[in-house]
């Protein structure tokens, strides 16, 4: 049994949770389908796959596989059409992650333009605040806002988010508009983290070139942006929020501009990737094109 062949077969069975419905698909006999999964089994030395009468479920080795397996599938298309021209000769897999709100604002509405350049690029596209874990949970790169803590990753460093101070109308009128520091101890504040259970910062703003933080009450933590907005929407507290994020709630009047003389700092924004030799071009075209579609979205200092 050829090992590419072997593989594509393992993915497919893995994808359609079925062997019956692989063997048709890719028109084999279902004992070879059966068979190509058992020796590469007994190669790895693990099972791969839970089979019983109803279906057919990754283990934990197998899910880790798959994803490596798609990768390998991916690369080896890449080789087969390395020498021909043109941007349709890209293809293979692409997993990315990024922020929620870049992601819905930014990026996908913007999607199809890619896609129809690339019609053999397939994406999957993580969107969540948290930070994922690029290599071991398979992404090929991920755009992280803030500062970087990632040790072993290349990054790419894409401009920075200004940051606003922001409430509502119905916030401001029940509390009154903070205008100095000193106000502050009279007010309440959204805090965010991304992960719950984390000790929040804070005010923030800059004195001299440096962060300073001022402690501030506050009845709610989240971890989410889209929850961080929503919250100061219903007028639970004030926001420190990345201006392109908030700047149409701005605009129609739901949130208020508060302290600008007492900002958070930029947040840098930057895309990240493994370190490695040969970065595969499909990559490299994705990243470019995502530099492009943020170009307008951040401060790059230009």
């Amino acid at each position: 049994m050829r090992t590419i062949e072997g593989l594509q077969i393992f993915v497919r069975v893995a994808e359609l949770s079925s062997f019956t419905q692989a063997a048709e698909q890719l028109g084999l006999p279902k004992a070879r389908v059966s068979t190509a999964v058992q020796q590469l089994e007994s190669e790895l030395g693990t099972r791969l796959l839970h089979r019983t009468t109803r279906r057919v479920q990754l283990t934990q080795d197998g899910q880790a596989f798959y994803e490596r397996s798609k990768d390998v599938l991916a690369d080896m298309d890449e080789l087969q059409t390395m020498f021909q021209q043109g941007v349709q000769s890209l293809r293979g897999r692409l997993r990315v992650d990024m922020p929620t709100l870049i992601a819905r604002d930014q990026i996908v509405p913007r999607l199809p333009q890619f896609l129809a350049e690339h019609p053999h690029i397939d994406i999957e596209l993580s969107s969540t605040d948290r930070r994922v874990d690029l290599v071991r949970e398979g992404f090929d790169c991920v755009l992280r806002v803030g500062p970087l803590i990632d040790s072993g990753l290349v990054a790419r460093p894409l401009g920075e988010l200004q940051q606003v101070n922001c409430a509502s109308p119905a916030y401001l009128r029940q509390h009154g508009t903070p205008t100095t520091l000193h106000d502050l101890a009279a007010h309440r504040l959204i805090h965010y983290v991304p992960t719950l259970g984390g000790k929040p910062s804070g005010w923030e703003y800059q004195e001299q070139g440096r962060t300073q933080t001022v402690a501030m009450a506050g009845g709610l933590t989240v971890n989410s942006t889209e929850a961080y907005q929503a919250a100061c929407l219903a007028g639970l507290g004030l926001i420190q929020a990345p201006a392109a994020g908030v700047q149409s709630l701005i605009e129609r009047g739901l949130l208020v501009k508060v302290m600008p003389q007492h900002r958070a700092p930029p947040l840098p924004v930057s895309l990240l990737y493994a370190n490695r030799r040969n970065l595969p071009k499909r990559v490299q075209v994705f990243m470019a094109w995502v530099a492009q579609a943020l170009a307008l979205y951040l401060d790059t200092g230009h």
